[in-house]
């Protein structure tokens, strides 16, 4: 038989052993943590910045802790707007932002975002997604320690055509009108004759209200309904002739992705691609109502005369015409096949 001594031994041993293998599998744990740090490209209240936010915590909660993603809104980490950047220098594990926010790399990214008389959202997704998208952007950043892959991009509906304090009705209505205007749209608006200037997102409001621009493309109208934009433009002017779709996209660190296990991997590329087809979704029923939310705070909400379309459009067809015949070839790469689709597309 033990003695009382003899099985008070055994116990504290046994407690004992435990502890260390407590200890060594929180150790195990501990080292397996994975901690990225991602940004939007916006302020708090932008709904892309929202949806970037929920998406890090679901894939913190997925995983189980194993990857821990903290979220920062943009400008906190790196420049608004200036993301991938941040991401390629490994400053940032990941990040949610315009494509077109990276024309000083890339020309071809402003075939891809808010493009004039491009695809409009569902045909750019499924683009993106099937289309071999995905892989000719990642070409186009080929050099660069970015990546992206399919379900990263979320369309989002066609952009406002402006928010403005003066009223177009011509095309020569935009002639010397100071406005805020990014991408491949903001050259083709100079191109007829606009002042145009670019602004980060969270700096529009201000702008408006000390006169330094007149009227200024930004995101659907949910997102600036929620950014308070019917509190300094009188007019809210409807087309998808300048972005027939306001894409987002997701971009990783290729370091980062490599160290990641397969089924991380898989993970989060899952939980983006749910939550990317969530944000637009959300935003293409919450742009309906928005459209009487501006009306009955006394904003005039009209659509682009189609002369204005028009004039638009075809300066887009020339503008295009014009870059194809500089730029590389990754460019014409991407224009046709963009071109192709829709022409595919169109016909179903």
């Amino acid at each position: 038989m033990f003695s009382r001594k003899k099985i008070l031994v055994l116990l504290v041993s046994i407690l004992v052993i435990a502890a260390f293998l407590m200890l060594g599998t929180f150790s195990v744990l501990a080292a397996e943590t994975i901690i990225w740090k991602s940004s939007g490209h916006g302020p708090a209240t932008d709904p892309s910045q929202i949806y970037h936010d929920k998406l890090c915590e679901a894939i913190t909660k997925a995983s189980g802790g194993r990857l821990m993603v903290k979220a920062f809104v943009g400008g906190s980490v790196v420049p608004a707007t200036k993301e991938v950047d941040g991401v390629s220098e490994g400053v940032l594990d990941m990040c949610y932002t315009c494509p077109m926010y990276n024309l000083d790399k890339w020309k071809a990214a402003g075939l891809i975002s808010s493009r004039p008389g491009g695809l409009p959202g569902e045909a750019l997704r499924t683009w993106f997604n099937y289309g071999g998208g995905a892989e000719l952007m990642n070409k186009m950043m080929e050099g660069f320690n970015v990546i992206t892959f399919p379900g990263a991009l979320s369309p989002l509906p066609e952009e406002v055509f402006l928010h403005s304090k003066v009223a177009i009705r011509t095309a020569a209505d935009i002639k010397g009108l100071k406005i805020r205007a990014s991408g491949d749209g903001g050259e083709i608006l100079n191109r007829m004759d606009a002042s145009v200037v670019f602004l980060p997102g969270g700096e529009l409001y201000e702008a408006m209200q000390r006169g330094t621009i007149d009227a200024f493309e930004y995101s659907t109208l949910a997102s600036n309904w929620d950014m308070h934009f019917n509190e300094i433009s009188k007019y809210v002017i409807l087309s998808p002739s300048r972005a027939p779709s306001d894409p987002q996209c997701f971009f990783v660190n290729k370091q980062s992705w490599e160290k990641l296990p397969d089924d991380l991997k898989q993970l989060v590329q899952d939980e983006i691609d749910k939550w990317t087809q969530a944000q637009h979704e959300f935003l293409v029923y919450q742009s309906i109502l928005a459209i009487d939310k501006f009306k009955e705070y006394g904003c005039e909400v009209y659509r682009l005369p189609q002369e204005v379309e028009v004039a638009l459009l075809e300066e887009a067809k020339q503008y295009y015409a014009d870059k194809a015949a500089q730029e590389d070839q990754i460019y014409r790469d991407i224009l046709e096949s963009m071109t192709n689709y829709w022409e595919a597309y169109s016909k179903k």
